[in-house]
């Protein structure tokens, strides 16, 4: 774990800028170092060369002269003058003197140890090109002793003649420990500038990371979610244009989230507050995302629709699926079973392609509509339409007939005549009330029937229905029979309205109640604020199959026979649209056989005086 933590310190910026700074520095000094002791050196070594040519060229000059000048001096005198000449005048640390004659046989030496070299032959290059009169003879050699030395050798003349040599050999030893001593100064020199150029190497780098470091914390608090977050601003440099930058971009990246959750906020409670259902798929089909109409559509809690492919919940092949998805088929009707409802719904499907850029279709949202209402009223029209057709159709056809029967001579024929007549009039009156009936549904459907209530008394009213109706149970003989309760109030209503509703209904009682039947026509109240009024009959009852739909409009439950009767189908839907214009409610019990009883309720306190219904 160390050797990572260490290994990670190196691939820091810090780190890096202190080994930039120390590397610099380094290279700096080391190329400044280069050049320094190569220029001291080769100024010492030229230095050092200089000198020992001059005191070369003056030592060659005196003992030229000594040499010369002695002739008439004995041999020895002339190598005691020289000796004393080479140790005492030209006496040179750590070098040796050498005086050679013209066949460059060592005269005396300077040095003791060597004093075997004194009638022997010199050899070496420096001096046989001095003997041969070439002045500037210099080398570098490295003697037995391992010690580097510089040799230069002289010519010594007399009267243009090359009478011997002076050959110097010193040692270089001080010129280097010199050099050795620049060389340790200067390496000090380089250590300690490191180690300032690595301490101030530290300092600068952390008055740059350090900054970048709190960015870059506090740029993580802003990826996991918290946009509270604002860099201190130290100065006007780089770093501080980052800070502001920063601080700028976290205000508006809270900006545009907040934007963005307000947003979210609005299309949620679009999408639960749609009327339609809402259903949004992947590019692989599966759903993403529903509503809750969506929910309640298809029946299902969201928690079981979401990550099913939607061809398989809502039974749609796989290939008109496809179709579906990528926008060749725009919207189609569905016919589906929810799950927990008897009846199937009826849905409308509108597929809407999700495009991305480079990438295709990448989802599909889909908008259900239950259109089972919808459907039910337009089969409810068409079906009203063709009922209508075929109530007019009947009596005009019969119209028709006898009236051709008339212009084809039945006119001359008093008794028949009369009686054709009598048939084209009962046809017409027919269709006069069903017309009649078909314009007072229209008003009812659309709520504009004036609705003029007034407080009424139920008993009176009632009272006055069955004398209406005393003849005919007279001639059935049916017996009426009037129930009220004690103490009803008079309730306000539309008269006349109601007093159709129950002429529809006590008709059909007579209508289908045998002789000798009874009818019961009763008020009650249903609770504190709603009376009730009941018709109620002994006659043969209607199947419990069509009790559903016995108050649609042209529904009967034995056609032949109520139109028989003269009865159009619409006298029970007559009755249930006044009810509801009374902000009421109708119901029929029936059982085959035993008789039928339709009670109506009403609401026993007026809601606001004269109106009328529907009008927006």
């Amino acid at each position: 774990m160390g050797r990572f933590a260490r290994f990670s310190f190196f691939r820091t910026i810090q780190a890096k800028l202190i080994i930039i700074y120390v590397l610099l520095i380094l290279i700096a000094m080391q190329l400044i170092g280069v050049y320094f002791v190569s220029a001291m050196k080769n100024s010492l070594t030229s230095n050092f060369t200089e000198d020992l040519q001059a005191r070369a060229e003056m030592l060659s000059v005196l003992v030229g002269e000594t040499m010369a000048g002695g002739e008439a001096e004995a041999g020895e005198d002339k190598t005691e003058n020289l000796r004393v000449l080479v140790n005492n005048l030209f006496n040179i640390n750590g070098a040796e003197i050498q005086v050679l004659d013209a066949s460059g046989k060592v005269l005396t030496t300077s040095l003791s140890s060597h004093s075997d070299y004194v009638g022997r032959k010199n050899t070496q290059t420096v001096v046989s090109r001095a003997l041969q009169g070439i002045r500037d003879n210099e080398e570098y050699i490295v003697d037995e002793d391992n010690v580097r030395k510089k040799v230069v050798a002289k010519p010594v003349l007399s009267g243009g003649k090359i009478i011997g040599a002076v050959y110097i050999a010193a040692s270089m030893n001080e010129l280097y420990s010199t050099m050795e001593g620049i060389n340790k100064i200067f390496i000090s020199g380089i250590l300690i500038a490191l180690v300032l150029t690595a301490v101030l190497g530290v300092i600068l780098s952390h008055t740059i990371t350090q900054p970048i470091k709190e960015v870059t914390r506090r740029a993580t608090a802003v990826a996991e979610g918290n946009f509270d977050q604002q860099t201190p601003v130290f100065g006007t440099d780089e770093i501080g244009q980052l800070s502001r930058a920063f601080n700028y971009m976290t205000s508006r990246l809270r900006d545009a989230l907040s934007l963005n959750e307000e947003e979210k906020e609005k299309l949620t409670s679009i999408l639960t507050n749609m009327s339609d259902g809402v259903v949004a798929t992947d590019e692989y089909g599966k759903v993403i995302l529903v509503n809750r109409r969506a929910s309640s559509i298809l029946g299902m809690h969201p928690a079981d629709i979401e990550g099913r492919h939607f061809a398989i919940l809502l039974g749609i092949d796989p290939e008109d699926a496809e179709a579906l998805a990528s926008g060749f088929t725009g919207s189609t009707l569905l016919q589906i079973a929810p799950a927990g409802q008897e009846e199937p719904v009826v849905i409308r499907m509108t597929f809407t392609p999700v495009h991305r850029r480079e990438r295709g279709i990448t989802g599909t949202i889909a908008v259900l509509q239950d259109v089972t209402e919808q459907e039910e009223l337009e089969a409810s029209r068409r079906e009203f339409v063709a009922n209508v057709s075929h109530e007019l159709r009947t009596p005009l056809t019969t119209i028709k007939s006898y009236a051709e029967a008339l212009d084809d001579g039945a006119l001359e024929d008093p008794q028949l005549a009369g009686r054709f007549v009598g048939v084209i009039q009962n046809e017409t009156e027919r269709m006069i009330r069903l017309v009649t009936d078909l314009l007072h549904l229209s008003r009812l459907d659309s709520k504009e029937a004036m609705l003029r209530k007034q407080p009424t008394d139920i008993l009176e009213m009632l009272e006055e229905v069955t004398d209406r109706f005393s003849f005919q149970m007279h001639q059935k003989d049916i017996q009426p029979v009037l129930s009220v309760e004690n103490d009803i109030p008079a309730v306000p209503l539309d008269r006349d309205q109601i007093d159709q509703v129950l002429d529809n209904v006590v008709s059909n009682a007579l209508k289908y109640t045998l002789e000798g039947g009874t009818i019961t026509i009763a008020a009650r109240r249903s609770d504190e604020h709603a009376l009730a009024i009941s018709v109620s009959d002994t006659g043969m009852g209607i199947p419990q199959r069509d009790l559903d739909r016995i108050f649609e409009r042209f529904y009967r439950v034995d056609k032949a026979r109520s139109r028989s009767m003269g009865g159009t189908g619409l006298g029970l839907s007559i009755a249930r649209e006044i009810v509801k214009a009374h902000d009421g409610s109708i119901s029929l019990e029936s059982e085959v056989d035993v008789g039928t009883t339709v009670t109506f309720t009403l609401p026993m306190r007026e809601k606001g005086g004269e109106h009328r219904e529907g009008t927006d």
